[in-house]
């Protein structure tokens, strides 16, 4: 019996009463987690699951932190953690140049931010409350070794399945038995492996345009590839990054294709080291709510 994953849930305006619908069938089907993303306030949504679902976890994956001030941050993430019973996991990150331009935010050194934010946080609980438990955004392993070192877990987004066995031993040698790995996979099924796998390189173009992954994917093995997208965007030859997404990398990074391989996918990811996988849903045939659909069909 293949595990079951977690699940990638946004509230888009207009739907979010139905997206709270779709995170109580979520909890009915058994799946392991609800992780949501920073667009559309992750926050508010967390508050809202704490009182519409009873037993699975949940969490942020990620919330900036410099969308907000950690002492005001600790009083929302306290009360969740508070109604939820627990049930609630703040993962925080330092998000990336683009979103933090339109922001019109400025940043500083992502190690030593993270570091002073998480323990501002934590200074707060004297007058917000007890904490849940806080998982930091990794790709590097800098940040994960932050994250052994001051918080109760570490996620990934879009990460190599065949560079976690190089960082992942991290964890281990941390002693750290109940840390939290997790990590967002865009996930495409259909039994057009080619159609699928063009929505996950659609999904990707952002990232690989930012230099903080092309490094993650260079360290990760793939030099040839983030050098040949570097070269693209910078004679803003946009049209042509795509295609130099290679199908090794895609695959290593993301899940196309039908349904079948995608539990047996899941299962490596389990494998690897991973203790939460978390299904980012897309579709070749829909939106938001055919892919959520199709991801949580694939697991009946």
């Amino acid at each position: 019996m293949t595990r079951k994953p977690a699940i990638s849930l946004a509230a888009v305006p207009g739907r979010r009463p139905l997206t709270l619908e779709i995170a109580q069938d979520i909890e009915k089907r058994g799946f392991s987690g609800i992780y949501c993303p920073s667009m559309n306030d992750c926050m508010a949504l967390c508050q809202a699951l704490g009182h519409v679902t009873n037993e699975i976890e949940f969490g942020t994956s990620i919330h900036p932190i410099y969308f907000r001030h950690p002492r005001d941050l600790a009083k929302t993430a306290s009360f969740i953690h508070e109604v939820s019973q627990g049930r609630f996991r703040l993962g925080i990150g330092v998000s990336h140049g683009p979103m933090l331009d339109r922001y019109k935010l400025s940043s500083g050194k992502p190690l030593s931010d993270m570091r002073q934010y998480v323990e501002d946080l934590r200074a707060a609980e004297k007058e917000s409350g007890p904490l849940p438990l806080i998982t930091l955004a990794t790709l590097r392993s800098k940040m994960l070794d932050l994250a052994l070192e001051i918080a109760d877990g570490a996620v990934w987004a879009n990460g190599s399945l065949s560079y976690m066995p190089t960082q992942l031993p991290a964890v281990q040698k941390a002693k750290k038995t109940d840390f939290f790995v997790g990590d967002m996979i865009p996930t495409t099924i259909d039994d057009d492996e080619q159609a699928a796998a063009n929505v996950n390189r659609k999904t990707l173009t952002g990232y690989v345009s930012l230099p903080n992954y092309r490094n993650y994917w260079r360290a990760a093995g793939y030099v040839e590839e983030m050098d040949a997208i570097e070269q693209a965007i910078e004679k803003k030859d946009f049209d042509s990054v795509p295609k130099l997404m290679s199908d090794k990398w895609l695959a290593d990074n993301t899940f196309f294709g039908p349904v079948n391989k995608l539990r047996e996918r899941v299962e490596q990811w389990y494998d690897a080291g991973v203790s939460t996988p978390i299904l980012v849903p897309s579709s070749t045939k829909g939106g938001q709510i055919k892919a959520l659909e199709e991801v949580m069909g694939a697991f009946d």
